[in-house]
């Protein structure tokens, strides 16, 4: 059953090596995502699975100690999926997962044993929840990491040029991690999203399904929109 989950962005600069110079305008993202895995760390969970949006439709599973890199930004930075263990050392973490493994390395997590799973970006809502129905089933005590960014077109200057659509999209999106409101996560529009540049619609989807039946209580930490890019961190437990 899942006991707690994390929600985080996921963009490279989150990282503060490769946002160099420019790294305290995330800081107070970086601090949330802190409290966001502090939520998960208390709950003492079995397992953590970290999820995050990857091309396709599909999904990939990536083991404990799979390892990824920020050289493609630059930046001379390896980062390890949880503990070492035997896993193949060629980095081949999606960038979301790599971006997951640098914040558990800079809080220190040792709580749980952890594995990734990526998450197609145009993988159907109903494929999302089933993947997550089964993520809680696999251990008694399930915790999650979801990692994805709302819209990409709030601003003039945004990745995706402006789009009146973009900030009202976002808003209901904090509100439903912020409510831990399954229905609304179900609800998103897959073709919306894709409209918006939004990376995050698959993993939200997939934390709705694997908290059916939980019973946990969400709390919206941070939400804005640095770059034009609509970030949100929440907690649920």
């Amino acid at each position: 059953m899942l006991v707690a989950a994390a929600v985080c962005p996921c963009p490279p600069l989150l990282v503060p090596e490769v946002a160099a110079g420019a790294a305290p305008e995330l800081d107070a993202a970086r601090d949330a995502c802190t409290d966001a895995l502090g939520v998960l760390a208390a709950a003492r969970p079995g397992r953590l699975v970290v999820v995050g949006p990857v091309d396709g439709a599909g999904t990939e599973t990536y083991p404990e100690g799979a390892a990824g890199s920020f050289r493609s930004f630059g930046v001379d930075l390896d980062v390890r999926l949880g503990a070492a263990g035997g896993a193949d050392p060629r980095p081949r973490l999606p960038y979301a997962l790599a971006v997951a493994a640098r914040l558990l390395e800079r809080t220190g997590w040792s709580d749980a044993p952890v594995e990734g799973l990526g998450v197609g970006e145009s993988c159907p809502p109903g494929l999302c929840a089933d993947t997550g129905r089964d993520i809680a089933a696999r251990d008694e005590r399930v915790a999650l990491l979801v990692m994805g960014d709302a819209s990409a077109c709030r601003t003039l200057k945004a990745p995706g040029y402006l789009d009146e659509r973009a900030a009202p999209f976002d808003a209901e999106v904090a509100r439903a991690l912020g409510a831990a409101d399954l229905a609304a996560l179900t609800a998103l529009d897959p073709g919306l999203a894709h409209e918006l540049k939004v990376s995050g619609r698959a993993p939200w989807q997939v934390l709705a399904g694997a908290a059916e039946g939980a019973d946990l209580g969400g709390s919206l930490l941070y939400e804005d929109a640095p770059y034009g890019v609509g970030y949100i961190v929440a907690g649920w437990s």
